[in-house]
């Protein structure tokens, strides 16, 4: 009898923003019969993935690279459903186009053969030198990828397993004591190609001569896994998940600021949300880890080390509707800068904008032509900027655009500038107000020491009974894929728990 009346009961669970990784937390917990309520302050799911309208030109607001796309497929297959039935996404022969000053341009294939092969034709690079550097970025992947990236750093579990084991007595071949500078220098010496590998230190925000070479496992995400692009853009990928969630049992609760995680006696209980208490067993916060303690739990101790650790990257972007289609640019594209070095210099230790920054173009329209009108292109243009720490970014940008469009024309050979029909300008001031992220960080916290990655905040709260967490201000990291690792990491936590 009892056994039957707890089978009809339904433990609650409060997620905290509707960002990508609590959507995937929220399919995971209501598929094992967990009654999931999500709270968004926004209209919309998605978080940093939302999309927006300019005349008649769409855009991605957020991040525009996926990549792993199993990560998400396999959420459809969890619950038993086909996911060509909500959102269909095709696998790109390019990753990335690549420029520099002098004249050099790269096609980044997605599959490493061929872009080995790019690689020897415009450099005289031996083919070998790429795919043995591939070879060696899978190895991290195969080796680390599952006690980094899909456990849990905080259990003890976790490091007396088999598979932590087998990663420990290969430590020495994942450069985890160079940098990522040092450890391309050591293994391509060209200097085009170190910048190329160099430049993944920014899918989560870091600064290649200081984060550990480890992080070179991430151009494997790219090129071994491949690239793709969804069928009517990225948002597609929110919102397909929202359908899942809601076909579940998931609740979404929009336009509903949380404004207190109520905690009695070392337990959280439920949230105050629109001046309204509403209770549960469990709560869970997508919100930034730095906010969530400083906002939403101003009466509870903070793990303030934790806290201040250093942010990652932010950026600036322009969302330029141009009236003109520009073959020589594919759907990814990176205008590099003469002094990476300098440049991260700025970014990290000088806090400002770069003086000659690189550069990136995304632009969906080349996959999904109604992004803007015909003969006309939606560029997502954006630049790795400095964390948000008051500076005063309307004075700065003025010059970062004109600096910006100067790269840009000089590599295209024309004036891009009366071309520019629509615009919106995002600052790290305008992504702290908009995503509610500390200092408008993208990922959270930088992982420029070896220890980054260690001192991450966990999936948990150890002094909080039944207060988890999950996104990208949290293990295992930020960005699309991570996000939806963290919140896998999290779902598991509350099940065992």
């Amino acid at each position: 009898m009892l056994n039957s009346i707890f089978s009809l009961y339904k433990m609650k669970v409060i997620i905290i923003g509707a960002g990508i990784g609590s959507i995937s937390l929220s399919i995971r917990l209501a598929n094992e019969g967990y009654d999931v309520h999500v709270f968004e302050a926004n209209d919309y799911a998605g978080g940093k993935l939302h999309s927006f309208q300019l005349g008649e030109y769409r855009f991605d607001g957020g991040p525009s690279l996926f990549t792993m796309p199993h990560y998400v497929t396999e959420l459809f297959d969890l619950v038993g459903k086909n996911p060509n039935d909500f959102f269909e996404f095709e696998k790109l022969d390019e990753s990335c186009r690549y420029f520099w000053e002098d004249g050099t341009r790269l096609t980044g294939y997605s599959d490493p053969n061929a872009f080995a092969q790019e690689v020897q034709d415009k450099l005289g690079v031996s083919s070998m030198v790429l795919i043995d550097y591939f070879n060696y970025s899978k190895n991290i992947y195969d080796h680390s990828g599952k006690i980094f990236l899909e456990k849990s750093l905080h259990k003890a579990a976790t490091w007396l397993s088999k598979d932590t084991f087998n990663s420990l007595v290969r430590i020495g071949q994942f450069d985890l004591f160079k940098s990522m500078n040092q450890a391309n220098e050591d293994r391509i010496k060209e200097p085009h190609l170190v910048q190329l590998f160099n430049r993944f230190a920014t899918y989560n925000g870091s600064n290649p001569y200081k984060a550990p070479g480890i992080l070179n496992v991430i151009p494997w995400f790219e090129h071994g896994f491949g690239t793709f692009a969804p069928k009517g853009g990225m948002q597609e990928i929110p919102k397909s998940l929202q359908k899942l969630a809601e076909n579940l049992g998931v609740s979404f609760h929009f336009n509903s600021l949380v404004q207190e995680v109520i905690v009695e006696n070392g337990k959280a209980i439920g949230v105050r949300v629109n001046d309204m208490i509403v209770s549960s067993e469990i709560v869970a916060s997508n919100a930034d880890v730095y906010f969530t303690y400083k906002r939403l739990m101003k009466g509870q101790p903070a793990p303030e080390k934790t806290l201040k650790q250093e942010s990652s990257s932010s950026a600036v972007v322009f969302y330029w509707g141009v009236q003109k289609s520009f073959d020589e640019l594919s759907l990814h594209n990176i205008l590099f800068s003469k002094d990476y070095k300098q440049e991260f210099k700025e970014i990290f230790d000088e806090n400002r904008l770069p003086t000659d920054p690189t550069v990136y173009i995304n632009i969906s329209s080349k996959s999904n032509p109604n992004d803007a009108p015909k003969g006309s292109e939606n560029w997502f243009v954006m630049v790795n900027a400095p964390a948000h720490r008051g500076q005063d970014w309307k004075s700065d940008v003025g010059g970062l655009k004109e600096r910006v469009i100067q790269k840009i024309n000089n590599q295209l050979d024309t004036d891009i500038r009366p071309l520019i029909r629509q615009e919106k300008i995002w600052t790290p001031e305008g992504i702290e107000e908009d995503t509610r992220s500390y200092q408008g960080a993208l990922y959270g916290t930088s992982s420029n020491d070896q220890t980054a990655a260690f001192l991450r905040h966990p999936n948990f709260s150890s002094k909080i009974k039944n207060l988890y967490f999950c996104g990208g201000s949290v293990h295992p990291g930020g960005g699309i894929p991570l996000a939806l690792l963290s919140a896998k990491i999290t779902s598991e936590m509350i099940i065992n728990d």
